[in-house]
């Protein structure tokens, strides 16, 4: 059965929820396309994107999308998933300017096959890459202004 839901409250003419699961023959839909701050469907495109294909600021899906996009594929400025595009990338192969992963090709990188300029892998250590991956990782998890 197809689910169709669309909140009445609106941010900038978007609907604040859209939910749209399988087809809709009424209106020649074969799947879903949530659009909305926050969607939820077959496709779904919003701030906040949940669906098999995911697009957004922040998208989760199977093929995401997005300023920050996990999923299968995921492809973003942050991207996490199997495979991982973006300019911080994290998965099992991981592709971007700093990647990590099992396979990792970026200008830095650090897994357990790592290629890059800078690499942090299992048969090699550069310095520089020890250094960036310390930094970004202290940067992500420590607070500024805390010892």
């Amino acid at each position: 059965m197809p689910v169709r839901y669309k909140s009445s409250a609106t941010f900038l003419e978007f609907p604040v929820i859209a939910i749209a699961v399988g087809p809709d023959f009424s209106n020649n839909e074969v799947r879903g396309h949530a659009r909305g701050v926050i969607a939820i469907g077959d496709i779904a495109t919003g701030f906040l994107a949940i669906g098999g294909l995911a697009r957004g600021a922040i998208a989760l899906g199977g093929l995401a999308v997005g300023l920050v996009a996990f999923g299968g594929l995921g492809v973003g400025v942050l991207a996490f998933g199997g495979l991982a595009l973006g300019y911080f990338a994290a998965g099992g192969a991981a592709i971007g300017f700093a990647a990590a992963g099992g396979l990792a090709i970026g200008y830095y990188a650090a897994g357990g096959a790592a290629i890059g300029k800078f690499v942090l892998g299992p048969l090699h250590r550069d310095p520089e890459a020890v250094e960036f991956f310390s930094r970004l990782v202290h940067g992500l998890f420590i607070p500024s202004g805390t010892k």
